[in-house]
Order: C-alpha cells, then structure tokens, then sequence
C-alpha cells in the first residue's frame, strides 16, 4: 500500500461542482488558492447558475496560479453527474479528484491526495459538517475556517458548530486505508479522487441519473466491478462542509431503482457517460 512517496507526480484535476451558490464557491476556490500543493488545476461543473457564479469564476482567474475553467451547461433540473463529465473531458490532469462546491478544503488537501494516490485504487475522503449558524458566520465574514488550529475546532464542536472532529486529524493508517477495498456503501463523490484512465474505462458518470441521489455510489459501483479498489482518505484528506438546506429528493426513489439494477448485473460501462457527449460532440461539428 503505497502513501508516501507519491506515484500522482504530475497534474492533478480538480472537479467542483456547483449550482447557484457563489458565496460558498467563493470560499471553496480561495481554499483551492492557498494549497500547499500548487500542481493542479480546477475545473467549475456548474450545472447551470446564473451568472454570479459565472462573475466569481472570472473574479478568482485573475487571483490564482493555476488554470481555472468554467464548464456550463443550461439549467434543466439535476444534472450533477452529466456536468461532471463535461468538466472531466475539459480536464487535462491524469488524476481527477471530485469537491463539490460547499466543501471547502484545508491547505494540505491536494498534498495528501496525491500522497494516497496509487494506480489500481480509487480514493474517497470524508467531511466534518459545520452547523448553520457557523456556515452563515464563515460565509457572512469571510472567515478561514481551513486554517484554523485544533484548538479552535475543539472549541466549536463544544459549541456545537460541528458534528465531529475526527476528519480533521492526521493519521498514517497504512494497510488499514485497503480494509474497504471492496465495499460501495459509505462512500462519497464530494470528496473522491479517480485516476483519468480508470473513469475512461467506466464511461464517467451515467448521465441516466438525474435528480438528487446516488450517481455517486453508481460510478463506484461500476469502479469496483472493473477492478480499482477503495482506498480510505480518512484520517488525512478530510474538508469541511458548508451546511445547506437539504435538496429536493423527489428522483431519489427512481434513481435507487437504477442503481439496485446497476448492483444486480455486471455493467462496467455508463449507459450514458462520457463517450456520448464525446459523439454529442463529433455530430455537433459535421
């Protein structure tokens, strides 16, 4: 079990998703801008704001080292998965780590990433969540949350600002991040890095989902039946999670249906993933 020194040498892509919600994105890129690790690009999935967040994109091009790109496409309900896509096709890292746009990352995020980074493993991290009364304060002031000491955190989750601690502390598990290797349940794409190769051969998203819930728990699903095991980014690549309203859960009863039928067969492949906005693509331009 490879942990240090990292294989992930080379660029690394980013992937945030976000909808309507610049002041949460705002906060997620300047944490993105204060890495320690600056061999990365960000690619925006933003399936579908307006143009405030369109506005705060442009306003951090100018702030940061690195490329920032802004993947778009019409609003036409929840389309997490299919935009996802459209940003790993726009990507040009090897390595593709997935944030969504109210997860604001600590200093060492993409560091630790590339730490666990190994070939034939897929990584999933975890999330502290942070109350609304504190969201508000971060997001109101302008407050750094990802810098703040252990001191700090002890004293908010005293005050009952967080729901837990452990995903900000720092362990060397080792062969313990294998002991899930085989497992879907539990894990998160708001925190997960995919090498490039792997989501090719699985087709990225599947773009059949749309609506809130489990698309995520699909391409793992579908990672795992193709031979790339789960490694755990606990204890080492945890970020912090804004709180929010929760979303509208309507599609969730169909989409548990897709992937019960995902889980029952022995598809790989998206039925609609990457390879169908690549011909989308190629019949556009004929």
């Amino acid at each position: 079990m490879i942990e240090n020194p990292a294989p992930a040498s080379g660029l690394i892509s980013v992937v945030v998703s976000t909808y309507n919600r610049e002041d949460a994105l705002d906060a997620v890129l300047r944490a993105l801008a204060s890495q320690t690790d600056q061999n990365f690009e960000v690619i925006v999935a933003d399936d579908g704001s307006g143009p405030d967040t369109a506005a705060t994109i442009e306003a951090w091009k100018a702030k940061v080292g690195h490329r920032l790109d802004h993947v778009w496409h019409p609003d036409q309900g929840f389309r997490l998965a299919e935009i996802r896509n459209r940003a790993i096709l726009a990507s040009r890292g090897g390595y593709c780590i997935f944030l969504d746009g109210d997860c604001i990352a600590r200093p060492d995020f993409i560091a630790m990433h590339r730490r666990l980074a190994e070939p034939g493993w897929f990584v999933t991290g975890n999330r502290i969540l942070l109350s609304s009364d504190l969201t508000a304060a971060v997001l109101r002031e302008g407050l750094a949350p990802e810098n703040w000491g252990l001191a700090h955190w002890i004293a908010e989750r005293g005050r009952g600002g967080v729901n837990r601690l452990s995903a900000l502390l720092h362990l060397p598990l080792g062969p313990l991040r294998a002991l899930r290797q085989g497992q879907w349940k539990g894990a998160r794409a708001c925190n997960m890095a995919v090498w490039r190769a792997d989501l090719d051969r699985v087709d990225g998203f599947d773009a059949a989902f749309t609506g809130w819930g489990r698309e995520d728990s699909d391409i793992i699903v579908r990672l795992l039946r193709a031979g790339v095991r789960r490694k755990d980014g606990v204890f080492a690549t945890g970020v912090l999670h804004l709180w929010h309203a929760e979303a509208d859960r309507s599609q969730l009863s169909a989409n548990e249906d897709k992937l019960s039928a995902v889980t029952a067969g022995d598809r790989v492949r998206a039925t609609r993933g990457l390879s169908a906005l690549r011909d989308e693509a190629r019949a556009d331009v004929r």
